[in-house]
Formats: structure tokens, C-alpha cells, sequence
């Protein structure tokens, strides 16, 4: 982790994600910019929450460790979003590792600041509530959908999310984070996106995926969308 003495660059992200609408400035004060090189840790779960980050700029991977060694896969987060609001408003270690995916810049805001400070803040404390609302309906969400749902009518969830006004897509996550994501293995994936395209509802080039049959696609997704990595 490198700190990153820039304001202009701090004041840029703040502005940008209107991060002045979440926090007071007294708050913002105490802000600081850290960068995260590709692949490196970010938090380790059972260690203490010394900082409240904001994703501003990269993406992270989110996932759970067992006893036993493995680990479970919760969540990619790309751009905005927030890490430890759970830790920070119980005062627990942290609960998962968390990686960054790519080179990642995150607002940090130390930790016992907040909590000795600033807890009858208001402002503050809507915005926990509102990141830990949202987080909480999406893995529910997913969780539910992937239970619930045959592969296919998932991955046709997951490419619904990113259809735009073209008639591709083009994946910023790896086939492997998409198994991962979506609860399955790399080559469980491989067979769903053939038979998709065996069907003419998709075209697989590399990162990109032709929608050649968009009503087929949102048939498929069952108008319960997985949210995107």
C-alpha cells in the first residue's frame, strides 16, 4: 500500500463521486488516499479495522475464509462503493479478505475517528445505513437467484445487467470471476455459453458477447437480475 500525498488527486475522487454529499467536511479532513498495486491485500479478516474505505477508482474482491482453508467468494466491487461498514459500526475484526482485482485507489478515513467523533453524526450515520441496505438486498438477491436458478437463466441475469444501446458486451471480469460469481465452475460456464450460442441467443468472441436475441436473453434472466461484478 502506498499513501498518496496528492491533494488535488484526493479532491478530484471527492468531487467526482460527490463524496461531499456523504461525509461533513470536518469529516473529510481526516482523508487520506491510498493505492493498492494489482493482487495485493487490502484487509485480512480477524485483524482490526484501522481505516473506513471508499472504493474510488479500481476494483476489489471480496471473499469469506473457513477454518479449513478455503474460502468463498462474495462479491466484486468495481468504482464506488465502501469497505468495513459493518466492522466499523459493531467494533468487530474484519470479517473477510479483501484484494484489489487491479491497481485500486480507496479514500480512507481512520477508523476510531469515526467511531469516537462522529457516531451522532447524522449524515454519517445515513450513509451506513443506506451502504449496509443496499449490500444487504443484493446478496440476498444473488444468494437466492443462484439457489433458486438453473446456470443458464443466471448467466442470462448476469449479461442482462450489462447490455447497453450496442449489441455486445464486453466483460471487465474474467470467465473464472464469472464462475466464481455466479456459483459454479469455469467449465460448467463454458458449456452454458456454448449451448446459449448453439441456440443463436449469443456470440462468444474472447471478452466480447453478441446479443443476437436480446428477448431470448431477459426470457431467459427471468426479470430477476444478478448484479453485475
Amino acid at each position: 500500500m502506498r499513501r498518496i500525498s496528492d491533494n488535488n488527486l484526493l479532491n478530484y475522487y471527492i468531487k467526482k463521486h460527490n463524496i461531499e454529499n456523504l461525509f461533513d467536511k470536518e469529516i473529510l479532513n481526516y482523508a487520506k488516499l491510498h493505492f493498492y498495486e494489482k493482487e495485493e491485500y487490502i484487509l485480512e479478516a480477524e485483524a482490526k479495522l484501522e481505516y473506513y474505505y471508499l472504493l474510488v477508482e479500481g476494483k476489489i474482491k471480496v471473499f469469506y475464509p473457513f477454518e479449513n482453508g478455503n474460502s468463498m467468494l462474495l462479491k466484486f466491487y468495481r468504482d464506488f462503493n465502501t469497505i468495513g461498514d459493518l466492522e466499523l459500526l459493531k467494533d468487530i475484526p474484519i470479517l473477510c479478505n479483501i484484494n484489489a482485482v487491479e491497481d485500486t485507489y480507496l479514500l480512507a478515513i481512520p477508523s476510531d475517528i469515526l467511531r469516537k467523533e462522529y457516531f451522532d453524526n447524522t449524515k454519517l450515520l445515513h450513509h451506513l445505513i443506506d451502504s449496509l441496505s443496499e449490500k444487504l438486498y443484493a446478496t440476498i438477491n444473488n444468494i437466492s437467484y443462484n439457489f433458486v436458478y438453473p446456470l443458464i437463466n443466471r448467466l442470462s441475469s448476469y449479461l442482462v445487467e450489462h447490455i447497453t444501446d450496442k449489441n455486445y458486451i464486453i466483460l471487465n471480469s474474467s470467465y473464472l470471476e464469472i464462475a466464481q460469481f455466479l456459483g459454479t465452475t469455469y467449465r460448467h460456464l463454458n458449456r452454458t455459453l456454448k449451448e446459449m450460442e448453439s441456440k443463436s441467443i449469443i456470440k462468444c468472441e474472447d471478452k466480447r458477447i453478441y446479443i443476437l436475441d436480446v428477448e431470448r436473453l431477459k426470457e431467459l434472466s427471468k426479470n430477476i437480475y444478478i448484479k453485475p461484478l
